[in-house]
């Protein structure tokens, strides 16, 4: 894994530099810089060794091909590419670099080289002969890519703190990103915290002509369900079989490295069963497992992690961390993003990645299954609230949210007075607007006293209706799909696990967005994903021939943290520095949230990381 950042027009060397040096932390290992002077393309990269630690240094040329690459990620299939590529006449000169298939598959097949790929990745290629940069970020969004662009001036960087470097690049905020990443928790790519600079969205592609300037952007590729309703009428051990050969061979592929690699173990079914299938591939030797866990007993989650370890035989390590503690730890976080992410489960996974680090530099995590298998509470909530919504008369609906309102606080997690009153508020809204509704951090007239201007609530939801509408001839659960992909995986899932793991020099690898596994799941029905109630009913199903039963049985723990608890009883938000034109919203919501009257714990918490992140690394770049 490594961290990449460049540019062509105005700056030097010294830019490129100090652009790449802020990226130490996500390559550790070595540094390597491509400047040609003549185009103004500069190419910097930090690399953290994983694979072919003495052939895969970057910048990466080919000389005769006129070819310069910086690459951060990991290609999985690049043994098959490779012997692909060489019956096609390349030649190599490293041992088993992926860098050097991706650099031979893009001399030989162009850009079409990104639908080869199976992997995680954002590269940039420079290809002298045509003049331009090749720019490519992979199907979910896995490896980060942040880009300015202006007339004769071009910047990309891993991370915006590293593009802020590059004096050409803005350091105003972007007030639709921010009215959004309180709508959502995260800021949905395109946008960025910083007017002017751009996320790459995940399967797009980017070419920057360097004789004009002109970037056009492709998209190469995006999640869309296929169901094959002629797997229902198949025995359905037909499908827990092909889940089964699809999921053994993304381990496999993941396990492969120069490098000692672990497994993420939280005692769920997604991480249980790449542990157990894991530790099937590894034989003889003792697989790492690392487990955090928590001294409050309704957000620990050690003892299914250590009942599920012994079941396959891992060496587990575990490290148990006071909720208390976990606290202190937050500000040490947010000095370290630079965009923030409200998602509370980001505390524990740094320390998780942190507590891994320690013994391997590689970890693989159970991240996708709950967006490609139905996994997450609103699959189920939507068969309720179309009920609701057929059944249930406006003005019914507003008297059965007064009466929800008054209900008592309950800061305990996913307590039913908080599922409830979320439920009902979604349901104000139409259906394209529930599942961004049901988990934002403010609701729509919340955003309104937050910002003290009217909100467009089509704007503001703009990319979650978009998610939702493109797949009008699909049922809810694949339209529901279809918003998690886009969104809430790419924006607020991998972008937490990104930056967790890379702050801690870690790699972490998700063998449930395996592009061929995904094509599999694409073409299952939805009752083979939620059943009688069941969530991620297949993969269950696959993973009670792994796993003890009770573990499968278990009910869904997110990997979350008492913030409701911390705001209510001080000691979180005493010292939150919130700017003047949201402080008095800010005291408010602090107050009642005190009171017990209303539970603010997400918009709290939006603006605790947010404030932490502008004090950050990033201080002084974003107004």
């Amino acid at each position: 894994m490594c961290g990449i950042a460049g540019f062509t027009g105005r700056g030097d060397r010294r830019v490129l530099e100090r652009m790449t040096s802020r990226l130490a932390h996500r390559g550790p290992d070595a540094a390597g810089y491509f400047v040609h002077a003549d185009a103004g393309v500069h190419l910097g990269h930090r690399r953290l060794s994983i694979i072919d630690h003495g052939g895969g240094q970057q910048p990466m040329t080919d000389e005769d091909a006129g070819l310069t690459l910086v690459f951060n990620g990991e290609i999985y299939n690049f043994r098959e590419l490779r012997k692909e590529l060489q019956a096609l006449g390349a030649r190599f000169r490293s041992d088993h670099s992926d860098t050097e298939v991706l650099l031979q598959g893009y001399r030989y097949w162009g850009a079409a080289v990104t639908a080869k790929l199976n992997g995680m990745w954002a590269f940039v290629l420079y290809d002298r002969p045509r003049q331009r940069l090749f720019c490519s970020r992979d199907r979910f969004g896995k490896k980060p890519f942040y880009y300015r662009h202006a007339p004769g001036f071009f910047a990309f960087a891993s991370e915006l703190s590293a593009l802020t470097e590059h004096p050409d690049v803005p350091r105003d905020r972007d007030i639709t990103a921010l009215r959004k990443y309180f709508a959502y928790g995260y800021i949905p790519a395109p946008l960025s915290l910083i007017d002017g600079v751009c996320k790459l969205p995940a399967g797009c592609s980017l070419e920057v002509a360097l004789d004009s300037g002109r970037i056009s952007t492709t998209r190469y590729w995006r999640y869309q369900p296929a169901p094959d309703e002629r797997w229902l009428a198949r025995p359905h051990g037909e499908a827990v079989e092909a889940l089964a050969e699809h999921l053994d061979r993304a381990v496999a592929r993941r396990l492969v490295a120069d490098v000692p690699v672990g497994v993420f173990l939280s005692g769920g079914v997604d991480s249980s069963t790449i542990a157990a299938l894991a530790m099937r591939k590894v034989g003889h030797e003792k697989l790492k497992a690392f487990s955090i866990g928590f001294d409050e007993a309704g957000f620990d989650e050690s003892e299914p992690a250590r009942k599920v370890a012994a079941h396959i035989g891992a060496d587990h390590q575990l490290e148990m961390v006071s909720v208390e503690h976990a606290r202190t730890e937050l500000p040490s976080l947010l000095a370290g993003l630079d965009e923030p992410v409200a998602d509370s489960s980001i505390l524990p996974t740094w320390l998780l990645c942190r507590h891994a680090r320690r013994q391997v530099t590689v970890a693989l995590g159970g991240d996708g299954a709950d967006e490609l298998l139905g996994g997450y509470d609103p699959f189920k909530a939507l068969r309720y609230a179309r009920w609701y919504e057929r059944f249930v008369p406006r003005p019914v609906h507003r008297a059965v949210s007064m009466l929800a309102a008054r209900l008592p606080v309950s800061h305990g997690y996913m307590s039913f007075d908080f599922r409830l009153k979320r439920m009902l508020r979604g349901l104000d809204h139409p259906a394209s607007r529930w599942l961004p509704t049901w988990m934002a951090p403010a609701a729509v007239g919340e955003m309104a006293e937050i910002f003290t201007a009217p909100v467009d609530t089509d704007e503001l939801y703009s990319e979650a209706i978009d998610a939702w509408d493109r797949s009008a001839d699909a049922g809810d659960i694949d339209r529901a799909t279809c918003f998690f992909v886009d969104l809430y995986l790419q924006d607020d899932i991998l972008t937490k696990v990104d930056r967790s793991s890379m702050l801690n020099s870690l790699e972490v690898r998700a063998p449930f967005l395996d592009i061929d596994l995904v094509d599999f799941t694409r073409q299952l029905p939805s009752a083979l994903k939620l059943r009688d109630g069941t969530t991620k009913w297949l993969l269950k199903q696959h993973a009670r021939t792994l796993l003890p039963h009770d573990i499968v049985d278990r009910r869904k723990q997110g990997f979350a943290l008492p913030i409701g608890r911390w705001f209510a009883r001080g000691g979180l938000g005493d010292d939150v520095a919130v700017p003047v034109e949201r402080a008095g919203y800010w005291r408010r919501a602090l107050a009642e949230h005190r009171a017990g009257k209303v539970d603010h714990r997400l918009y709290l918490w939006c603006e605790t990381v947010l404030a932490g992140v502008r004090t950050g690394r990033v201080e002084g770049s974003v107004a």
